[in-house]
Formats: C-alpha cells, sequence, structure tokens
C-alpha cells in the first residue's frame, strides 16, 4: 500500500437508485409469493383441525411462512418507495 494516495470519497454510482428500485420490486414479489403461501397454509391447516385430522406440521409451516413474511416487510420498509413508471 502506497502512502500519501487518498481514494476519492465514496459517491453514488448512476445505477444504484435503479438496482435499490429494482430491489425493492423484487422484495415485493418475495412479499406476494410469501403471503399466497401463507394464505394456503392457513387453509389447510383449518381444514385439518377441522376434519380433526394432525395439523401440527401444517400450522408449524404456517408459522415460517408468516415470521418470514413478516421478515421480508420489515426489510422492505427500508428501502426507498418505488417512484418509477413502468416503462412502454
Amino acid at each position: 500500500m502506497t502512502e500519501g494516495v487518498s481514494r476519492p470519497p465514496e459517491t453514488k454510482g448512476a445505477g444504484n437508485e435503479r438496482r435499490l428500485g429494482r430491489s425493492g420490486e423484487d422484495f415485493d414479489i418475495i412479499i406476494g409469493f410469501l403471503g399466497f403461501w401463507a394464505l394456503v397454509l392457513l387453509a389447510v391447516t383449518v381444514w385439518m383441525e377441522m376434519t380433526g385430522q394432525p395439523a401440527l406440521g401444517w400450522a408449524l409451516g404456517l408459522l415460517a411462512a408468516v415470521l418470514a413474511l413478516y421478515g421480508m416487510i420489515r426489510l422492505r420498509r427500508r428501502l426507498p418507495r418505488r417512484t418509477a413508471t413502468r416503462r412502454s
């Protein structure tokens, strides 16, 4: 390492905002996917309980899906809101 050579200060790159927007969209897709499966697992768990079949495994899967969904929503809030419009 040479002394006396300083690095330029960290600046935002040209594509950083676009990547953050795309990253937010990726989070939205994952949140939708997890939400769908959480609803499916909720319906299956309720059905299994109503029919008297063992539902512990389904309930644990539902718990995992809800916790993952909660975590993804918390992470998504840290990213900027979508402001870009759809390209034509």
